[in-house]
C-alpha cells in the first residue's frame, strides 16, 4: 500500500512521451526574439511534443514571446511642415496661399467680412513692425465674388441669389507666374495722406516707399490717426461678364429686378492708435477733431496683364495675359451651372460642388422651365 501511495503522488510517465517532451522549451530573450522574428514561434511550438504532453504543460508556463511591435516611422510630409512654421499653406483644392495672414493675431473682423482692424500699440508705435505687417498680408489676395440677385415687389421678395466666388482666378498653380505686387500712391496722385479728406500733399518724393509713410504715421501726433492697406483687384472685365450674366436671366423669361453687383470680402486691413480713454471717447473725440488717415499703400492682384480691350469678344486680344483664365474660359465653364442655379432659385453660393455634378452627372445640362408668376 505505502508503495501505491508513493507512486501515486511521484511523476507520470505515459509511452506516449518522448525524452524530449520531458523538458521545458528554452527560453528565448527578447532580442533573440526581435532578430528571429516568428521562427523562435515555430520552434517552440514543434518542440511542444504530442497531444498533451509534458513538454505543452512547460509551454503553457513559459509561452513563446512575439516579435515587438514597430509602427511605421512617418514623417511629416513638406506640406505639413510647412503648415507649422512660416509660409504658405496646403488644403487640398484650395489655393496654395498663408491663410493666418487674414486674422493676425489682435485683429478683429468687422461684420461684413470686408475690414480687419487693431489697435495694437506697439503698430502705431514702431514702423518697422508696421512695415513688416503691412508687406505680411499683402501677400495673400482680396476675395471677389459675382452676386446675382432677382427680386420683385420692390425688392421685398426675392426670387434668387446667387453667388460666385472669383478669387481662385488671382492665384495660379505656379507661384511662379503671380502677377501681385505692392503699390504706394505716387506724386500727383490724390489720397489720404494723413489729413481728413485726400490730397495731393504731403509730398515725400518720388522715391518714397512704405517703410517712408509707416515712419511718418508713427511720428504723427495726431489723437486719433489710421494705417490702411487696401487689397485691390485690377484688369477684370466685370462689365463683360455682367451683361452676360443679365443676358442669362433674361433667357429663363425672368421679368423682375435684377441686380448685378462685385463685392470684395476681405478688402482691407487697418490699424488704429489705441483709444485713449475708452472707444466711446475715441468715437466723440474724432466727430470734432477728426482723424488723421493714412491711405497711401495698396496691394494690387492682377486677373490679366492688362484691361480687356474687346469688351465684345471677353478674351482678350493682343499680348494680355490672364493669371489663370480670360472671362470667356471662366464663363464657358460656369455658364450652364449659374443657369440651373437661377432656373431652380437657389440661394446661395455656386460652388465647385455644382460643377462636379456638372460634369459627373450631367446636372443641370438640361435646366427645368421655371414658372416666374407665382403670385405673392
Amino acid at each position: 500500500m505505502e508503495d501505491k501511495a508513493a507512486r501515486s503522488v511521484g511523476a507520470v510517465h505515459r509511452p506516449s512521451d518522448s525524452p524530449e517532451s520531458s523538458h521545458p522549451p528554452p527560453v528565448v530573450s527578447t532580442a533573440e526574439n526581435a532578430a528571429v522574428g516568428s521562427t523562435s514561434t515555430s520552434t517552440n511550438t514543434n518542440t511542444s511534443g504530442g497531444d498533451g504532453g509534458s513538454g505543452g504543460d512547460s509551454g503553457s508556463t513559459n509561452p513563446p514571446k512575439p516579435p515587438p511591435y514597430s509602427g511605421p516611422t512617418a514623417n511629416p510630409s513638406p506640406q505639413r511642415q510647412s503648415q507649422r512654421g512660416n509660409g504658405p499653406q496646403y488644403y487640398p483644392g484650395l489655393p496654395v496661399l498663408d491663410y493666418r495672414q487674414y486674422a493676425p493675431p489682435l485683429f478683429e473682423l468687422s461684420s461684413d467680412k470686408t475690414t480687419i482692424t487693431s489697435k495694437a500699440s506697439y503698430l502705431s508705435e514702431n514702423a518697422g513692425a508696421l512695415a513688416a505687417l503691412i508687406r505680411n498680408v499683402a501677400r495673400v489676395p482680396p476675395k471677389p465674388y459675382i452676386q446675382v440677385q432677382g427680386s420683385r415687389g420692390g425688392g421685398h421678395n426675392i426670387d434668387f441669389a446667387v453667388k460666385m466666388n472669383l478669387m481662385t482666378l488671382l492665384v495660379p498653380e505656379d507661384a511662379g507666374r503671380r502677377m501681385d505686387y505692392l503699390r504706394c500712391v505716387g506724386q500727383g496722385e490724390v489720397a489720404c495722406r494723413g489729413g481728413h479728406q485726400p490730397a495731393l500733399q504731403p509730398d515725400l518724393g518720388p522715391d518714397a516707399g512704405l517703410e517712408d509713410w509707416c515712419e511718418r504715421f508713427v511720428r504723427d501726433p495726431a489723437p486719433i490717426k489710421t494705417f490702411a492697406l487696401e487689397r485691390v483687384v485690377a484688369n477684370l472685365d466685370v462689365d463683360w461678364i455682367e451683361g452676360q450674366l443679365r443676358s442669362l436671366v433674361a433667357a429663363t423669361g425672368y421679368k423682375g429686378v435684377v441686380t448685378v453687383q462685385f463685392p470684395i470680402a476681405h478688402a482691407k486691413v487697418v490699424v488704429q492708435n489705441p483709444d485713449r480713454v475708452n472707444r466711446f471717447f475715441t468715437s466723440v473725440t474724432s466727430l470734432f477733431t477728426g482723424r488723421n488717415k493714412y491711405e497711401v499703400v495698396k496691394a494690387v492682384w492682377p486677373f490679366a496683364t492688362s484691361p480687356n480691350n474687346s469688351s465684345s469678344s471677353g478674351g482678350g486680344g493682343g499680348e494680355r495675359q490672364c493669371v489663370v483664365q480670360s472671362e470667356r474660359t471662366w464663363w464657358a465653364e460656369w455658364k450652364d451651372i449659374i443657369r440651373y442655379a437661377i432656373a431652380t432659385k437657389r440661394r446661395g453660393w455656386v460652388t465647385n460642388e455644382d460643377r462636379l455634378e456638372y460634369i459627373m452627372e450631367g446636372l443641370g445640362r438640361e435646366v427645368p422651365a421655371t414658372d416666374w408668376d407665382v403670385e405673392y
